[in-house]
Formats: structure tokens, C-alpha cells, sequence
């Protein structure tokens, strides 16, 4: 997969040698670069976890995992999560680009490595991620 948007990954059960472990609930997105770090993962057993994007294989079937040890427990979660914007907390939000209202956020568009490459209007237009684009900086998630 070239690009992945929040809600297809979202939707995307976590997978342990095909037993499934949990579901993501949000993505965590770097305050500074935007880059998608990781998910927040509820699994089976009805505690949160965070599941760093890195040590997943995104297939059209889940989001496969090696390791019942690369999901972090919920204190690591809440250490990233308080560094981080979550993508519940960004969308609704407005969109600028050079200043200027360009719309309301939807969903975001990113590569397999994390970082962003579009963002998806509630207007249905797709705009490339650069610098000049801002998201709403959002108030810090709870710990």
C-alpha cells in the first residue's frame, strides 16, 4: 500500500498470527511534523494499548503484528498520547493553508512510514500535505 487514510486503518483489526487482538481507535499524530507515530489499540481485553506504526505490517486484512510485545502497555500509551495530537481531536477542525480557511478536516492521507501526505476535507477535496497547510493545534489529550 503507497498511502493510507485514518479511517481505512482505523478500520482494520490488529492481528497476531491471525488471531485478532484488538481494534485501533485513533491515530497519534507527532505535534511537530504531523508524522503518524501510532495507533491506540483496544484490545480483547477491554484495556488501551499503543501499537507504534512501525512494527506493523498493513495488509487488506489487518494490521499485522509479530509480537504480542510491540503493543505498549496503557502508561506508554498515555506518554504518547500526551505528546501527541490524536486524529479524533483534529477532525471537525479548520484547515488554513498560506492563512486562509481552506476548509474542515475529515480525514488524513498518509505514507506506509507515517508521514502525511494529504489531508481530507468535509467538502470531499483532497489537498497535498506541505508547509504552507496547517492543522488546528489541538488541546492536549488526557494522560
Amino acid at each position: 500500500m503507497s498511502e493510507l487514510s485514518g479511517d481505512a486503518i482505523l478500520s482494520l483489526p490488529v492481528r497476531l498470527h491471525g488471531i485478532e487482538l484488538g481494534r485501533p481507535v485513533d491515530l497519534l499524530l507527532d505535534r511537530e511534523s504531523l508524522r503518524v507515530v501510532g495507533l491506540d489499540v483496544l484490545c480483547g481485553d477491554e484495556v488501551h494499548r499503543f501499537l507504534p506504526l512501525p512494527t506493523a505490517v498493513v495488509a487488506e486484512d489487518g494490521l499485522k503484528i509479530h509480537s504480542p510485545l510491540v503493543l505498549l502497555e496503557e502508561d506508554e500509551l498515555g506518554f504518547y498520547r500526551a505528546r501527541a495530537f490524536t486524529l479524533t481531536s483534529l477532525r471537525g477542525k479548520a484547515v488554513t493553508k498560506d492563512g486562509r480557511s481552506v476548509g474542515t478536516l475529515r480525514d488524513v492521507v498518509f505514507a506506509p512510514n507515517g508521514e502525511m501526505v494529504a489531508v481530507l476535507l468535509e467538502s470531499g477535496d483532497r489537498l497535498p500535505y506541505e508547509d504552507t497547510l496547517r492543522l488546528p493545534p489541538a488541546s492536549r489529550t488526557a494522560a
